[in-house]
């Protein structure tokens, strides 16, 4: 049974032109649904196991696509005023699913690699990273205010 998507979140499904040459994905495009505006671009890792979460944001969209490997996103719906309030959300993305996960803000998200070698994210938020103030609002992944495992060794924390 399909999980019931937190509202506002969007999965695009993403193709791939392939050929004798190898292939070529669109990660973003101005006319998609989930282009909202430009803030930047970057590149974001994670190692075997390996979980970043939990964060949100006030006014930024994050749009994440896997790039290389596979990873575990998980997000969870805090906002008093959302119907789908209390509602956890679970992707596994990357080179055997592509799709780009756009998450708007005051959702909670984290990430845990779950392939064999390091994993990578291309997220195309909304907002530039600003060094100052940083709208960026952290939770530890074993944090009890979320009702999420990521499955971590037992005194084993990432964030």
């Amino acid at each position: 049974m399909p999980q019931k998507l937190i509202d506002g979140v969007v999965v695009k499904p993403l193709r791939l032109n392939v050929d004798e040459r190898g292939f070529l994905m669109e990660v973003m495009r101005p006319d998609w649904e989930t282009f909202k505006k430009f803030g930047q671009v970057y590149v974001t890792s994670a190692y075997p196991g390996v979980v970043k979460g939990w964060h949100y944001h006030k006014k930024q969209w994050d749009n994440f696509v896997c790039v290389r490997g596979m990873m575990k996103v998980v997000l969870y719906d805090p906002r008093n005023d959302s119907p789908t309030r209390g509602v956890v959300n679970e992707f596994f993305i990357g080179e055997r699913n592509p799709v780009q996960v756009s998450i708007p803000p005051y959702v909670y998200h984290g990430f845990k690699c779950i392939s064999t070698e390091e994993a990578l994210i291309v997220n195309v938020p909304t907002e530039m990273y600003n060094y100052e103030k940083p709208d960026e609002y952290r939770l530890p992944p074993d944090t009890k205010e979320i009702p999420y495992d990521w499955g971590l060794a037992p005194g084993l924390k990432h964030g």
